[in-house]
């Protein structure tokens, strides 16, 4: 590694090359550096640490190399809390915040184990010779799992109204091709699903069926529909986003519908990677959902939506901004970015969404009846509650962890 007298030595040569930095003494000093002169330093600078970052990445593959011959597990939570210790009493050594440099090395150590998981899918090989098909591949979530499907080998197909995306085949019309696949994957939206789930039951497919919605009680007549037509077929739902790339500390939940072939062919999927794999019934999913999304999702838009009907405009509020206030913002953010078709759906198609919406709206009137009525004993106690349920969350968390 350069050190920083090297490092001040290789710019000032650069740069009297160049012409630049005329002024620039042999100790290498920034006191009569002009600001163009000091900005072309920084920039000389970012690029050696953009090249070690490169030289990191390099060497993650060769550990995620090493591990695999030994049987070694990717993620290593007792090496990552070494390493960050070890940021933070060398950043304190050179005068850093050891703030920067712990959440430096965390996008570092995030950037190495993305590397090593991708590297373990493709080393696996697991579709070699097989052949994928994606309905709704050319969408978000769709064109995840075609890249997904095609990094550990297989031959990926898309049918799609709107055609495969590149590098991946068209398979046209899935209603009149054969269907030979050895996956069957619906992507397509929740509205449709059930429909596309039911005309696969009349084909009977050879190979593996399964969608990837987010809820499942919209899709019972197709998925039992299919099961009853003797295919080998399950449900996933993966608890991330279309950019999501490092599943480590994700979520995938597998239904298990009465076939082990079926279920077990699609665990196997994301065995190299390290992704958390959850298996419940199609009903326990539903009703788990409600909370998990129904209800966050309820949450950000009312808080938007009395933003919005607040009468304050943005440009106030932002000067009155507070850390939990645009922490807030930040989420309902994204959320209210999304699709109001697919979150309409989320909340109105589940069986048990009227069971959250009803759990949030009893919290908020319990909140405004603790604060009219001035009772502070009882708005401790929601905040109490609230603390309790988080510390068990975060205690049962570490212990997977």
């Amino acid at each position: 590694m350069l050190t920083q007298a090297d490092a001040c030595q290789q710019f000032r040569l650069a740069g009297r090359a160049a012409g630049r930095y005329k002024g620039c003494s042999e100790s290498c000093t920034t006191d009569n550096m002009t600001l163009e002169e000091l900005r072309g330093r920084l920039n000389e600078i970012d690029r050696q640490l953009l090249t070690l970052v490169a030289e990191r990445q390099a060497v993650s593959r060769d550990i995620a190399r090493a591990k695999r011959a030994t049987g070694y597990p990717t993620r290593d939570y007792n090496r990552e809390r070494d390493v960050l210790l070890g940021a933070r009493a060398t950043a304190t050594e050179l005068g850093v915040s050891p703030q920067v440099a712990e959440s430096l090395l965390r996008l570092l150590i995030r950037s190495s184990l993305t590397t090593q998981e991708q590297a373990s899918v493709a080393a696996r090989g697991a579709g070699s010779g097989r052949r994928a098909l994606i309905i709704g591949g050319a969408g978000k979530i769709g064109r995840w799992f075609a890249d997904f499907m095609a990094s550990q080998g297989f031959v990926v197909e898309i049918a799609d109204p709107a055609g495969a995306p590149a590098p991946h085949l068209d398979a046209g019309d899935w209603r009149t091709s054969p269907l030979v696949q050895d996956f069957i994957i619906v992507a397509t939206p929740l509205g449709a699903t059930d429909a596309i789930l039911r005309d696969l039951a009349l084909r009977r497919p050879q190979g593996i069926v399964f969608d990837v919605g987010s809820l499942k009680s919209p899709l019972r007549s197709g998925l039992l529909a299919l099961k009853s037509h003797g295919c080998r077929v399950t449900s996933v739902h993966p608890m991330f986003g279309p950019s999501t790339e490092l599943l480590s500390g994700r979520h995938v939940i597998f239904i298990d519908l009465g076939s082990a072939a079926a279920l077990q062919a699609a665990q196997e999927l994301f065995a190299p990677t390290m992704v958390e794999q959850v298996v419940m019934s199609l009903d326990e999913h539903d009703r788990l959902i409600a909370y998990v999304l129904g209800l966050s999702h309820a949450l950000n838009i009312a808080f938007f939506t009395a933003l919005a009907e607040s009468g304050e405009a943005a440009p106030r509020l932002a000067r009155m901004s507070s850390t939990t206030f645009d922490s807030q913002l930040d989420v309902a953010t994204l959320v209210a970015q999304e699709s109001p078709d697919l979150y309409y759906e989320i909340q109105s198609l589940n069986d048990y969404g009227a069971e959250s919406l009803e759990a949030l709206a009893k919290a908020v009137e319990r909140i405004r009846t603790a604060v009219l009525s001035r009772d502070a004993a009882e708005f401790a106690g929601l905040m109490q509650r609230g603390r309790d349920y988080l510390e068990d969350r975060r205690s049962v968390a570490e212990r997977r962890a």
